[in-house]
C-alpha cells in the first residue's frame, strides 16, 4: 500500500483585515459633544467647570409641549409604528409653519420627518451625492457637516470665509472653489459655529448662482427664529423660487423650542429626494418616535411667545459675551447677529507663551482654558481652520459671566 500522504492546511494570511471599516474609522466624534461631555465629566468629579461647549438651550421645553406629549403617552396608537416618513398631522403642522415662517409653501408630501436635524442632514447627502461629488462647505461649519458628507460618499470642499467678511462666502469665492464635480451647496444661515446672518440680497446672489451652474442647495435653517437687532433669516426658496426643484430645507425642533433631547427634525424638498430619503429611513430607523411627534405638533402649531421669551435672554447674554470678549487683550469678537453663539478670533494670542506655554494653535488655547480656568470652550479646528474659539450663551446669566470672567483673568496672563 501506498504510504498516507498527510494533508496539511494552506498557510493562515498574513492580511489582516481591520475591525472596523474604514468608512467609519474615518469619522471623527462631534467635537461639540466631546467637548461637552468631558466638561460633565469634570463636574461629576466635582470640578467648578463652566461649560460654554454644548449648543443647547438651557431652558426647559415649555410646559405646554411636555403636556402634549404626556397626554400622548396614554393614547395607544402611539405605542405601534407609524408611517416611516411621519405622522401626518406633524407633516401638515410643518407644512404649515413653514408657510408661516418664512413665507415658502409647499406640500406635506415634501417633508420627511427624521430623528433630529442630523439625520435629515445625512438623509439630505446621502439622497443627492454619488461617490466623488462635491460638496461646497462655507467654513467655518458645524462639526458634523463634512463628516455626514462623508458617509453619504460625497466630497466637502472647504471654502473660508473669515473675520473680515463676517463668516460670509461670496459668491466669487464658491465659484473659485467650483469643479465638474460639484454637486451641492450647504448653506446654513444663521450660522452654526459663528452666529453669521446673509442678507436678504446675499441669499438671492447665491441662489442664483447655484441655479445658474445647477448646483443643488441644501440650506439648514433651524436657528431662524433665533435672530436679533431686526435681522430677519432669508430662507433661500423663498429669495429664489426658481431653485425650489433643486433645493432641500433642513430644520427641527430643537433649537427654537428647547426640544434638543425629543429628536424631532426633518427635511424638505423635491417628491423624487423626499421619496428617496424616506426609503433610506424605512430601513434605518423606520419612524420617529410618536411621542415626540406629537410633542413637535403642539410645539409648531402654539403660539410662540415662550419662544420670544428665550430670544429676549439669548439677546441680552449676546451682548454681555461679546463684550467681555472683546475687552481680552488680542481676542477679537464681533457681535453675532443670529443663534446662540459667539466666535471670537484668537489669532492674537497664537504665538505668545501662558503660564509657561505656547499657544501654538486655538486647539491649545481651549485645553488651557479648561485645565487652567475650568471653563470648556471649543476650538477652531472643529470647525474649520484654527484661530478661533466657539463659545455658547445658552447658559444662565451668572455662570455666563463667571465663565468669561475666568477667561478674562487667565488671557491676562498671557505674554
Amino acid at each position: 500500500m501506498s504510504p498516507v500522504t498527510a494533508q496539511t492546511s494552506p498557510p493562515a494570511s498574513t492580511d489582516v483585515r481591520p475591525r472596523v471599516s474604514a468608512r467609519i474609522a474615518g469619522i471623527a466624534e462631534s467635537a461639540t459633544l466631546a467637548v461637552d461631555a468631558k466638561a460633565k465629566a469634570l463636574k461629576a468629579a466635582g470640578r467648578p467647570v463652566i461649560g460654554f461647549g454644548a449648543g443647547e438651550p438651557d431652558f426647559p421645553t415649555p410646559q405646554a409641549i411636555v403636556e402634549a406629549a404626556v397626554a400622548a403617552c396614554t393614547d395607544p396608537a402611539n405605542h405601534r409604528y407609524t408611517p416611516a416618513g411621519g405622522l401626518p398631522a406633524l407633516r401638515e403642522a410643518i407644512a404649515a409653519k413653514t408657510l408661516r415662517d418664512s413665507g415658502y409653501e409647499v406640500s406635506p408630501g415634501q417633508v420627511l420627518v427624521t430623528n433630529g436635524g442630523k439625520q435629515a442632514v445625512y438623509e439630505a447627502f446621502a439622497a443627492i451625492l454619488d461617490p466623488g461629488d462635491e460638496l461646497l462647505l462655507p467654513a467655518p461649519y458645524w462639526t458634523t457637516y463634512p463628516e455626514a458628507a462623508r458617509l453619504a460618499g460625497g466630497v466637502a470642499v472647504e471654502v473660508f470665509a473669515g473675520l473680515d467678511q463676517g463668516y460670509k462666502v461670496t459668491v466669487d469665492q464658491l465659484d473659485a472653489a467650483r469643479t465638474p464635480r460639484t454637486k451641492a451647496l450647504l448653506f446654513n444661515s444663521p450660522s452654526n459655529p459663528t452666529g453669521a446672518v446673509y442678507t436678504p440680497e446675499e441669499v438671492r446672489a447665491i441662489g442664483h448662482w447655484a441655479l445658474e451652474h445647477g448646483v443643488w442647495v441644501v440650506t439648514d435653517e433651524i436657528y431662524e427664529h433665533l435672530v436679533y437687532d431686526g435681522v430677519r433669516a432669508a430662507s433661500m426658496p423663498v429669495e429664489v423660487p426658481e431653485l425650489a426643484d433643486t433645493c432641500v430645507v433642513l430644520n427641527g425642533v430643537a433649537k427654537t423650542y428647547a426640544m434638543t433631547g425629543w429628536r424631532v427634525g426633518w427635511l424638505i424638498g423635491p417628491a423624487d429626494v423626499v421619496k428617496g430619503a424616506g426609503n433610506l429611513q424605512s430601513h434605518l430607523t423606520s419612524n420617529v418616535a410618536n411621542v415626540s411627534q406629537r410633542a413637535a405638533v403642539q410645539a409648531l402649531t402654539g403660539d410662540l411667545t415662550a419662544v420670544a421669551r428665550m430670544r429676549e435672554a439669548f439677546d441680552r447674554r449676546r451682548r454681555t459675551m461679546t463684550r467681555m470678549l472683546d475687552a481680552i487683550d488680542g481676542v477679537d469678537c464681533p457681535l453675532p447677529q443670529g443663534a446662540f453663539y459667539a466666535y471670537p478670533s484668537v489669532q492674537g494670542l497664537i504665538g505668545k507663551s501662558l503660564r509657561g506655554r505656547e499657544i501654538t494653535s486655538s486647539a491649545v488655547l481651549a485645553e488651557l482654558i479648561l485645565t487652567e480656568a475650568e471653563v470648556a470652550v471649543v476650538p477652531g479646528e472643529a470647525f474649520g481652520p484654527s484661530g478661533f474659539l466657539r463659545l455658547s450663551y445658552a447658559l444662565a446669566d451668572e455662570d455666563l459671566v463667571t465663565g468669561v470672567e475666568r477667561i478674562q483673568a487667565l488671557l491676562s496672563e498671557v505674554r
